[in-house]
């Protein structure tokens, strides 16, 4: 569970990163999972930057019994997060991004709810948290945040050439005020980050892969005015027992 010191980090920053938080073992579950899952390998598409370079992304908005659900609810997520936006939460969505050695591309500077807020939610009320699958550096394009944006507010989210991305000029002012810190961190760490904190990141230009998996939520009190317009159940999170992705992983093959 996170620590007074860690949640005030995050109320002040914007982010808080939590190192080994899934074991050697889970990771390597979920990097089988990432290549031999239909779930991923059928769903994922190529999002091209403004170079011509290309990231992975798969997305869905359900909850299913399987490794990627055992992760959605597991306990140390699901706490932490609750914790985080201080009341319950649901699932609005998740994703695998697949950044590949040599080739993966750059993600623009952005705010999720420069996204969301069209989805109808009212509030800035929405975390994600990204699970480290490889160890993330500066050089294999880990994602990097502008420390304290989230209390900047929501930017304008327009075409920044092949991405959707947050008003330029006004970034590159938030930049001269806020630093910017690069979320270097090992395999199985965890990094939360509020919906309204500036992140991108930069291409891969090592022999390792980046892969992340980044699981979304909304608290329940911050449920799309337009229902249509929803991403997951707004319904709460039951959470999964701690050992559930060892446990699906030593199921038998139907």
């Amino acid at each position: 569970m996170l620590t007074f010191d860690q949640t005030q980090s995050f109320d002040r920053d914007g982010f808080v990163l939590l190192p080994d938080v899934f074991s050697p073992r889970e990771v390597e579950i979920l990097l089988a999972a990432t290549e031999k899952d239909g779930r991923v390998t059928e769903s994922a598409w190529d999002v091209q930057d403004n170079t011509g370079r290309s990231s992975k992304l798969a997305f869905w908005a359900d909850v299913r019994a399987d490794i990627f659900g055992a992760v959605t609810t597991s306990p140390r997520i699901v706490n932490n997060a609750r914790m985080l936006l201080r009341e319950d939460i649901y699932h609005w969505h998740s994703k695998v991004s697949i950044k590949q050695p040599r080739t993966g591309g750059a993600w623009e500077w952005h705010q999720d709810y420069g996204y969301w807020y069209g989805d109808s939610c009212l509030y800035p009320r929405l975390i994600s948290c990204m699970i480290a699958l490889d160890p993330c550096t500066k050089q294999n394009g880990c994602l990097k945040v502008i420390v304290g944006s989230h209390l900047l507010g929501r930017f304008d989210h327009n075409k920044v050439k092949n991405q959707n991305g947050a008003d330029p000029a006004r970034v590159e002012e938030a930049m001269k005020r806020l630093p910017v810190h690069y979320c270097e961190a090992p395999a199985g760490s965890v990094l939360f980050f509020h919906c309204n904190t500036f992140h991108s990141s930069e291409a891969n230009n090592s022999d390792i892969p980046r892969r992340a998996y980044i699981c979304c939520y909304n608290a329940l009190s911050n449920v799309p005015y337009d229902e249509t317009k929803g991403h997951g159940k707004a319904v709460p999170i039951s959470v999964s027992p701690d050992d559930s992705i060892l446990s699906y992983a030593e199921q038998p093959v139907a």
